[in-house]
């Protein structure tokens, strides 16, 4: 008798799960849009190692089945208003659409009738993304500075942690404030670094296991390192140094203006805790350092002002919107440390524009940056926009040799794959409505992780699109949540994100309580060892000796 209560159980057991598990539903109607879903990634190009979409279907019914299926013929059918996904599951579903398609199929009951939306598209291809990222959580805010932190995700699930969050040090009106986290070499060689500013102040510097604190301000520099670019391959770091402050609009519905009201750059070397100067000027400001990928090519960002009146800071608080930032470059020699004098890389200012946050592809072909109508805090500016210049005039082919000749550029976003125009004449729909910004390259060169305001124009969320081999970028997949509504229930901004191949500190346990440690303990003031220069120059000779605007383009039009 037990044996049999035991087989009933066992079939019941069977039944309830057959009845339970969704099936694709016969003879619905099919409806030619597709379905309302939330978060709407349909198109958006997919790494075959990122964690699954989930979504919620956002339409009228009772009952919901979604169907994801491979050209190879590997399905998975889902159940529900809500569609989570297995993670080994999903990376099945993916390694068997890599090269190809995945298709998502969603069926809605209504009044005892199914129907059949279009199906849903994602080209999948083989180029995997780095696993990791790190950014800051941060409320959208101007001048507090409460619950900041330092998270790192695995993007090929949903797995994270909060390796540093400034509540642990902070106390009643004693409060810190946390930069963001920027590894070396998108995290291959276990370097990285990050700023802590008002209580327990300054740089912590992650070497592996080994932690420290510097101290980078000099007497002889504007600021503590603000901006850091690390060398590809060097122990060394490059820094904008900035006098920053804000500036709030009452009318403007970009509510506020970062301004640099000084800025120049440092280079900066850990094993000798020495602080050189890359420039020093008055009228010339400098910021967004960024290293080539062979790393004896330092590029950076600035603009020319001269003064109107005696206060600097008047001066550019009404005058920030004709600050038209441009993309230098300075030649490194490595085995001297000593940098070349600057040459004129990107005339924004020719175009009306600015450009910032420079950034060099792993292959040394693309320079991708951010361009909108002035200054250089663009993830405040709803023109600004996301472009990429070949550095290399072989990728100037057949379809584009006229572009290269005429200063003409690929400008992509996430509303259009990519698109050819002259950027003194873009048009708007060529460009997304709100803010597309910072930004990193993968370590293959593949893949963008860059941060926008296009959800809702007020909090920055992360973006990964796919850059292949021809220059073209792809649309953009919104960084995937276990949990649909997770956007819309967690008021911070995703700041400052950047690739990673391993964790932080190795992953190292106990990874926060060390860091407070090394936070509570004195900062190694840093020496100052003059000039990074092969020729110092003067603030006049800086000036002056800028590449000029005539020279630039005859060099431009003759390459």
């Amino acid at each position: 008798m037990k044996a049999i209560r035991n087989i009933a159980l066992a079939l019941c057991g069977t039944m309830m799960i057959a009845a339970c598990t969704p099936s694709v539903p016969d003879g619905a109607t099919d409806v030619e849009r597709a379905a309302r879903v939330l978060p709407d990634n349909d198109g958006a190009t997919l790494p075959p190692n990122i964690a699954p979409l989930c979504f919620e279907i956002q339409e009228e019914g009772d009952r919901f089945v979604t169907r994801l299926s491979t050209r190879g013929g590997r399905e998975l059918v889902v159940g529900g208003r809500s569609v989570g996904i297995d993670v080994a599951e999903w990376h099945q579903l993916l390694a068997d659409a890599a090269g190809d398609t995945l298709w998502t199929d969603v069926y809605a009951r209504q009044g005892g009738r199914w129907q059949h939306f279009r199906r849903m598209a994602n080209p999948v291809v083989r180029d995997s993304i780095d696993p990791y990222i790190t950014y800051r959580l941060i409320r959208p805010s101007y001048v507090c500075y409460e619950e900041l932190s330092l998270v790192e995700r695995n993007v090929e699930n949903f797995d994270e942690r909060t390796f540093y969050s400034n509540m642990a040090l902070s106390r009643d009106d004693n409060g810190q404030c946390v930069n963001c986290h920027v590894p070396q070499r998108q995290g291959q060689t276990g370097r990285s670094q990050f700023h802590a500013r008002q209580a327990y102040g300054g740089t912590v510097l992650i070497d592996g296991t080994d932690i420290r604190k510097v101290n980078l301000k000099t007497d002889s520099t504007l600021s503590a390192g603000v901006y850091p670019a690390w060398h590809p391959t060097l122990p060394l770091i490059a820094y904008s140094v900035n006098e920053t402050g804000q500036a709030f609009h009452t009318l403007d519905p970009q509510k506020i203006e970062v301004i640099d009201y000084a800025s120049d750059l440092i280079l900066y070397d850990p094993g000798q805790n020495e602080v050189s100067s890359i420039t020093r000027t008055s009228r010339d400001y400098e910021s967004f350092p960024t290293w080539s990928p062979d790393g004896r090519t330092l590029y950076y960002i600035s603009a020319h002002h001269d003064p109107v009146g005696t206060d600097i800071d008047v001066d550019l608080d009404q005058n920030y919107q004709t600050l038209h930032y441009n993309i230098y470059a300075r030649a490194f020699d490595p085995s001297a440390r000593r940098f070349g004098p600057a040459r004129l890389v990107f005339d924004a200012e020719a175009l009306g524009k600015s450009a910032s946050t420079p950034r060099i592809s792993p292959d040394g072909r693309w320079l991708l940056f951010s361009l909108a109508d002035y200054g250089q805090f663009h993830i405040w500016h709803r023109s600004a926009d996301l472009c990429v210049v070949p550095l290399d005039p072989e990728d100037c082919d057949s379809t584009m040799s006229s572009t290269c000749g005429t200063r003409q550029f690929h400008v992509w976003n996430s509303s259009v794959p990519r698109v050819e125009l002259t950027l003194t004449s873009r048009t708007e729909e060529a460009n997304s409505t709100e803010s597309d910004s910072y930004h990193s390259w993968s370590s293959n060169g593949r893949w963008i992780l860059f941060s926008s305001r296009r959800m809702d124009g007020n909090y920055t969320r992360l973006y990964l699109s796919y850059f292949d081999r021809q220059g073209h970028a792809h649309r953009p997949v919104l960084l995937p949540q276990r949990r649909p509504h997770l956007y819309d229930e967690l008021f911070r901004s995703f700041n400052a994100a950047e690739w990673m191949t391993q964790p932080v500190a190795s992953g190292r346990s106990g990874l926060s309580r060390a860091l407070q440690e090394a936070l509570r303990r004195d900062a190694r003031q840093a020496r100052y060892a003059g000039s990074a220069l092969a020729v110092p120059e003067t603030d006049s000779v800086a000036t002056q000796t800028r590449i000029t605007k005539q020279n630039y383009h005859n060099i431009y039009e003759n390459d």
